[in-house]
């Protein structure tokens, strides 16, 4: 690895620390995005009729497909 003059070299243990929280940092990012987009979703269903009911096709649909794979 070449470092720029006046720039020192990390520690493994600190370099692995930060790469860490960083995949945390990205994965809470993600699962929050996918919470607010479930959580849009079930209010637009809701609007439209029994949200239930429409998860449920969605779920059985779902299975259908991936059972003709």
């Amino acid at each position: 690895m070449v470092f720029a003059p006046g720039d020192e070299p990390r520690n493994e243990l600190e370099e692995v620390k930060l790469q860490n929280a960083s995949k945390q940092i990205v994965q809470n990012a993600i699962l929050q995005a996918v919470r607010q987009v479930s959580q849009e979703s079930l209010r637009r269903e809701g609007r439209s009729g029994d949200c239930r009911a429409r998860g449920e096709l969605g779920v059985r649909e779902l299975t259908k497909k991936h059972e003709k794979k």
